[in-house]
């Protein structure tokens, strides 16, 4: 059975369980066209637009 040769010292210990349960804020862009916070890469949920090209149909 695997046994550990030293004692995990507390400063080792917390420095590896810190970094678990960090949360990242969600990153997010301004749409071009109505300039709207909106997630990278994704149509835009206000306007419908995706790289200045109307994806989906709104209405005003």
């Amino acid at each position: 059975m695997a046994v550990p040769k030293r004692k995990v010292s507390k400063a080792r210990r917390d420095k590896r369980r810190s970094s678990v349960w960090k949360l990242d804020a969600p990153t997010l862009v301004k749409c071009p066209q109505c300039h709207e916070l909106t997630a990278p890469h994704k149509v835009c949920g206000t306007c419908g637009y995706y790289k200045g090209v109307q994806v989906i149909k709104k209405e005003a």
